[in-house]
């Protein structure tokens, strides 16, 4: 499923996959809608157990906190979004980001470089 995400992309980093049914379950849906705003807590209660036991399950099968891994999901799937041409307030939203600041230093965190500088050295590789 997240090696569709990362086909073409150099700079993806692919989160790793819960393997519980809980922590599956919530990664396979937000993998499906990555803008999904709802928190671990929220989460849990739709699936009937305690935040606290989906946090641990995230941090223990996936070495990641829930909201680490689900900004990582969201960086990835933008990357396609970018390449697409869209622009970069555009894709924030359309991945879950609040704010456009927000997404681009999370983007310069993770991939070691802005949105702009991302689609810039794409365009370059193509050219």
């Amino acid at each position: 499923m997240f090696a569709a995400l990362s086909a073409g992309h150099r700079n993806c980093l692919p989160p790793p996959q819960p393997t519980s049914h809980t922590a599956g379950a919530v990664a396979r849906e937000l993998a499906r809608t990555p803008s999904d705003p709802g928190t671990a807590t929220e989460w849990a209660e739709n699936l009937c157990t305690s935040s606290t036991s989906l946090r641990r399950a995230f941090r223990a099968e996936t070495g990641m906190a829930f909201s680490e891994w689900r900004t990582r999901l969201r960086l990835n799937h933008s990357l396609s979004l970018l390449e697409q041409g869209q622009l970069v307030s555009t894709v924030a939203a359309r991945v879950g980001f609040v704010s456009t600041n927000g997404y681009i230093l999370a983007f310069r965190r993770h991939f070691g470089q802005t949105p702009g500088a991302y689609v810039r050295s794409s365009l370059d590789r193509s050219a």
